[in-house]
């Protein structure tokens, strides 16, 4: 059964649908039509478009959109021909692509395209963000942003913000990958990326003008298992500069609750670095950012306090993780030595799993203070927060007390 299962990944699968595509939304004689046409790649003399869908077994196809364009209300979608991870170019593919590699993709550009000043380096896994970092240099932010969750990283998608140099390319080759994305590659490194013959590098020019996707939207559907269709505006975090976030305040029975202390600049560096990574993440979760570089994430959590504990525990592992690999170039799990493992225990837990000084960063408001507690607990000094519950006034006064700044983007951002 192993063995029929390992063949299955292996296996190119052929797929029924058809080479166009066309959604068209009427009202009345009012028709808009959106059009697409279906992505192949030839790869070793075979020419197909997706390996499989979500698992194998599952046909499915990639289309892009040729033409059309659709305005409801005052939005508009994004017009055809920017294209990103609907028209990639494949420059090395051992096999071709599966739905996760280019949803992988997607993600990781829907969160990079935030981030234009600095290197960047976002590494997704199944959809979300593993380890998310900026830089001086793109090696620098690869090396942060993988060390932010090792474990995880493996077998992820790499989407860098720069033409990728020698330097930045090497560090990639240390890890297992099976996607590399960028705008560009520099001369010599493909020549280091064809050590790994299955690695799918891609280059996407229009990485390099990924601003301009800021505040843009498409549409998005989901499919219902009677056929229906839910169809809907993407999110657009609108909370994207230090002037968007306010003061958390509430008032409760006449009285007025506010937060006493205001981030610093580095805090607020922080929170808009996380809020914006958190674009990327599915609901319900929770970040902690420490020097623009994710340090624990916990996502898709049925409860804010229980999502807040995932982080942190996720913060603590993977901080006694790095520690050991960069010591001993072996996982934390596998390290046999008890006294060494102890030590790196006490390091780990001295500096509480890296999240002293850390900022909190939260997808919905709080219910209860317990979620901003686990936090408070582990030394974080600023949260942002949309803000909005009843109990708001819970959440701030634990801030207050623990000289904690706590700001609102006002937005909510569940995303699936």
């Amino acid at each position: 059964m192993a063995d029929d299962l390992k063949k299955m990944y292996r296996t190119i699968m052929d797929d029924h649908f058809p080479p166009k595509m066309e959604i068209s939304f009427v009202d009345h004689d009012q028709r808009q039509t959106l059009f697409y046409e279906k992505v192949t790649w030839t790869i070793d003399n075979v020419q197909k478009g997706l390996r499989y869908g979500e698992n194998p077994g599952q046909e499915a196809a990639l289309y892009r959109m040729v033409n059309g364009n659709l305005v409801l209300g005052e939005t508009e979608t994004i017009q055809p021909g920017q294209y990103l991870a609907s028209d990639i170019e494949l420059l090395q593919s051992g096999k071709h692509p599966g739905k996760t590699n280019l949803t992988d993709t997607d993600n990781a550009l829907n969160i990079l395209r935030y981030f234009t000043d600095r290197p960047t380096a976002v590494i997704v896994k199944h959809n979300n963000p593993c380890g998310v970092a900026q830089a001086q240099s793109l090696e620098e932010a690869y090396i942060k942003a993988n060390l932010a969750d090792r474990v995880a990283a493996f077998g992820g998608c790499i989407a860098l913000n720069r033409s990728i140099d020698k330097a930045a390319a090497e560090a990639i080759c240390n890890q297992y990958a099976e996607v590399v994305v960028a705008p560009d590659f520099e001369p010599g490194v493909m020549e280091i990326f064809s050590r790994k013959k299955n690695l799918r590098v891609i280059r996407i020019g229009n990485v390099n003008r990924l601003q301009e996707f800021v505040g843009k939207r498409c549409v998005e559907f989901k499919s219902l298992i009677d056929g229906g269709l839910i169809a809907q505006w993407s999110f657009v975090p609108q909370a994207r500069t230090r002037e968007d976030l306010t003061p958390a305040r509430c008032e409760v029975k006449g009285k007025i609750y506010q937060t006493e202390r205001m981030p610093t600049d580095r805090e607020y560096d922080d929170l808009l670095f996380g809020w914006l990574v958190e674009a990327g993440v599915t609901s319900n979760s929770v970040l902690y950012v420490k020097d623009l570089t994710t340090v624990g994430i916990g996502t898709g959590e049925q409860d804010r306090v229980g999502v807040a504990e995932i982080a942190r525990d996720k913060a603590y592992r993977k901080l006694a993780d790095r520690y050991c690999f960069e010591a001993f170039q072996t996982p934390y799990n596998e390290l046999d030595d008890p006294q060494r493992k102890a030590e790196i225990d006490a390091r780990v837990t001295a500096e509480k799993g890296g999240l002293i000084g850390a900022s909190m960063v939260s997808d919905a408001f709080f219910p209860f203070r317990d979620g901003v507690d686990v936090g408070i607990r582990e030394g974080i000094t600023a949260v942002v927060q949309p803000g909005g519950s009843n109990n708001d006034y819970q959440s701030i006064e634990a801030c207050n007390a623990a000289n904690v700044a706590m700001v609102y983007t006002g937005q909510r951002s569940f995303k699936h």
